[in-house]
């Protein structure tokens, strides 16, 4: 079935742990029994999920593998938002494309600890559900199935399945020479946000026997949210998809500097960049705006005739700059400043670089 309950190490009661694994699975299909959509044919409880889609369109599938120690600590973040990240970082993904969401699949791997719960305290894993259906619920994106393990470490992989009229999906190499760049909402807060929650956590370390995140204080929650809890600009994907206005568009998970190379590279061009332009956000430096990274913020181009709204369902878009051709030796990417025209190095997240 969808939730296949395979068992990866040897326990040492192997009757009890089927019996809490079973519990654990029915418990994950009750809770998602009341998701419905219109994609959705079956879901947790057979061999297979069917998935239905509408005439002309195509199917866009993605997948993010998120692990303890590298995308999230056990001791910093809160299960809940451990969970709101999982499913955002695959629901920004289908935004970039201008896809609707159809279902999401997850592999969970998880030590036993984190599926029991402690005196009147729900369990780590149950916590982690809370934030991942809440986010589900506000894109009516049904968990549909996935896999469940005892692991050594807590890790998370998301696979979202969306769907896009045919040929009509948003790549990231579209943009033609003089299209204008722009990006939604504001860059930095992120980055920002897990400087000041690693700060919270070395202010409370020691202070437990037991490791665990530390509270975070009203005041704090909004300069934490864009890191916490990052919002997928799924409604934004859509409005540009279906008004065909994006000529090349990707999200911002890695940072601006190494995201924006990417989108030179499959559209064959290079970038200039307004420093004044961007909309770092407020409790932002000018360098996390550009290298910070898990922003989820879109960042797509346009042909210089299209009218791009100053905001799309709420959310603000800003032009930070234009596409032009790539000369040989020249960067992929200028900033321009008052002063100057500096080259932007890509300088965001990327695995196994020094």
């Amino acid at each position: 079935m969808p939730y296949a309950h395979e068992v990866r190490i040897k326990r040492t009661d192997p009757q009890i742990a089927a019996r809490s694994e079973l519990a654990l699975l029915e418990q994950i299909r009750s809770r998602t029994a009341k998701f419905s959509a219109g994609g959705l044919r079956v879901g947790i409880g057979d061999d297979c999920a069917l998935l239905r889609v509408r005439a002309g369109e195509e199917l866009a599938v993605t997948t993010d593998l998120s692990i303890a120690g590298r995308h999230f600590r056990l001791d910093w973040h809160q299960p809940e938002a451990v969970g709101h990240r999982t499913l955002a970082r695959g629901l920004s993904d289908l935004a970039a494309m201008g896809a609707r969401p159809l279902a999401a699949f997850l592999s969970l791997g998880l030590p036993r600890e984190l599926t029991r719960s402690r005196g009147q305290q729900p369990a780590w894993i149950e916590r982690f559900y809370d934030g991942l259906l809440a986010l589900a619920e506000i894109h009516e994106t049904p968990l549909a199935g996935g896999d469940l393990s005892e692991s050594p470490i807590a890790l998370a992989d998301i696979v979202l399945v969306g769907a896009v009229p045919q040929g009509r999906g948003l790549l990231r190499s579209g943009a033609r020479p003089g299209d204008l760049l722009y990006v939604t909402g504001s860059l930095g807060g992120a980055a920002a946000g897990l400087a000041l929650l690693a700060e919270r956590a070395a202010e409370t370390a020691g202070k437990s026997a037991r490791p665990k995140p530390p509270s975070i204080p009203k005041k704090l929650e909004p300069l934490l949210a864009s890191h916490l809890y990052p919002q997928p600009r799924l409604a934004q994907g859509l409005w540009l998809q279906r008004r065909g206005l994006a000529s090349a568009a990707l999200d911002l998970s890695d940072g601006l500097s190494t995201d924006l190379a990417h989108l030179c590279e499959e559209s064959g061009l290079a970038a200039e960049v307004d420093s004044a332009a961007l909309p770092v956000h407020g409790v932002a430096s000018l360098e996390q705006a550009l290298n910070g990274g898990e922003d989820y913020e879109l960042l797509f181009t346009a042909r210089p005739k299209a009218r791009i709204p100053r905001a799309i369902a709420g959310i603000p878009v800003t032009k930070i700059g234009r596409m032009v051709p790539r000369r040989r030796g020249q960067p992929a990417a200028i900033l321009l400043t008052a002063e100057s025209r500096e080259p932007l190095e890509p300088h965001g997240w990327e695995h196994f670089s020094k």
